[in-house]
């Protein structure tokens, strides 16, 4: 694998909600669906691609378990966001859970973001 598409496939930046006014803008929408132990919020935007902002509580599990969370999460995401190529933000808040591993935490994501958009669409 080359350089370029190593870089092309990353989690960069242009993908993260990094500001805590942006994870309020997302809070403050409202709009939110629950799949499995994820709450996933969203809130669309003029971007053109989606991003992403995790919010992973210590009632989760130490440190190591939330960064491995996190991990697959992000991993999971960018995987998913060609599919959901609308410019949508989303946060994604873990619950306390049995650990589901990575195929777990795309599907779960898949589903929750998928009628997210649907009902964005139907309420505009």
């Amino acid at each position: 694998m080359s350089s370029t598409q190593r870089h092309h496939e990353r989690f960069s930046r242009r993908f993260r909600l990094r500001h805590k006014r942006e994870f309020q803008a997302v809070y403050g929408a409202r709009h939110r669906r629950e799949s499995g132990p994820l709450l996933v919020y969203a809130l669309q935007n003029d971007l053109g691609h989606p991003r992403l902002g995790l919010s992973v509580s210590r009632k989760t599990g130490g440190a190591v378990r939330r960064v491995r969370m996190k991990r697959r999460l992000r991993e999971s995401f960018r995987r998913l966001k060609n599919e959901f190529a609308e410019g949508f933000d989303y946060i994604v808040v873990v619950r306390p859970h049995d650990d589901s591993g990575d195929q777990g935490y795309e599907r779960h994501m898949r589903s929750a973001m998928k009628r997210l958009i649907e009902d964005w669409g139907r309420s505009r």
